[in-house]
């Protein structure tokens, strides 16, 4: 058998075989009017553009957007960046290439972390919430959407946008809340509860199959306001929670994001507030830019200024740690 390439290996000239999930399919025309197939397909290690010319029709029929695929190809370039040209594609399952070596985990991609090791830790820093009402606010909700939060990404498609991304990033978030409260003097416990909870309308928001994407809540409401009515729902079942507690706990997660024009309803109105916009944001700033030092493709100490900050990023000679 030969062995299975992942996108990360791709050289110019080599022949591969691999499986990959299907991220976007589309049905085109060259300029001499031949009809062709145009892929974006991705595994754990990266994502790939790939073209299919020849015996359309009956590749075209064989698997659709959103599928995982087996596929043999060629590794070329375009615009100095790798695309594969497919000689053969079909979609793919365990009971057909299982004995192939597929398996769906490798077309994921997933946080580099363990989610189990990730959640014990998340939940050490639930049990350091000295306030018995946020505790149980916070054991309540995590407690009942524990499944989804083991894997749920973090984004669709730009922060921590792989499975278990939003425990890495609400993990990653705690351990900075509980570096930099102390130092402004912050509720310590308001300011972890914004923290675990912030992002928890993403559980309804988003899908968590292979191929993340928002469902018809997450288009129509979003996660700030999803996240908001979930924790309104769970207060209502803590005996005796403050009402200016709740407020507060709902204004931290309206104005997380900070702006109005990045789809805050309200914008940070006191320090614990404050300190979680931040802190979200430069966690998320920091994930997206160490992802893009990881996966560009460009020779030299520069990446290519195609990707989310529109510009060339730094990452030193090819020994640097980086």
């Amino acid at each position: 058998m030969k062995k299975i390439s992942t996108i990360t290996d791709f050289k110019e000239g080599q022949t591969i075989q691999g499986f990959f999930l299907c991220v976007e399919k589309h049905l085109r025309h060259t300029r001499g009017g031949d009809l062709y197939l145009d892929l974006i397909l991705r595994d754990r290690t990266g994502q790939v553009n790939a073209k299919v010319w020849d015996n359309i029709t009956k590749f075209h029929e064989k698997f659709d957007p959103g599928d995982p695929v087996a596929v043999a190809g060629e590794v070329d370039t375009f615009q100095d960046r790798p695309q594969l040209v497919i000689k053969k594609i079909n979609r793919a399952s365990v009971q057909s290439y299982g004995r192939y070596g597929y398996d769906p985990a490798m077309i994921v991609p997933a946080s580099q972390e363990d989610p189990q090791a990730m959640w014990k830790s998340l939940m050490n820093h639930v049990k350091g919430i000295k306030s018995a009402h946020l505790k149980q606010l916070v054991t309540l909700i995590y407690k009942t959407n524990k499944d989804k939060i083991l894997v749920h990404p973090g984004s669709a498609f730009l922060h921590h946008a792989y499975r278990s991304g939003l425990l890495e990033h609400t993990l990653s978030m705690a351990g900075i809340a509980k570096s930099v409260g102390p130092h402004y003097k912050a509720d310590l416990d308001l300011l972890m509860t914004g923290v675990l909870l912030h992002d928890i309308g993403k559980l309804k928001e988003l899908s968590d199959g292979m191929e993340f994407d928002y469902t018809d809540e997450g288009h129509f409401i979003g996660h700030i306001v999803l996240g908001r009515d979930m924790v309104r729902s769970a207060i209502k079942k803590v005996k005796g929670f403050p009402k200016e507690l709740a407020a507060k706990v709902e204004h931290m997660i309206l104005s997380h994001q900070g702006k109005r024009e990045w789809q805050s309803p309200r914008r940070p109105m006191f320090t614990e507030a404050l300190l979680l916009h931040l802190i979200d944001y430069m966690d998320a700033q920091v994930n997206l830019m160490d992802r893009i030092l990881e996966e560009d493709s460009e020779d030299g100490e520069w990446t290519d200024r195609r990707n989310y900050f529109r510009m060339p990023l730094y990452r030193g000679p090819k020994s640097s740690s980086k």
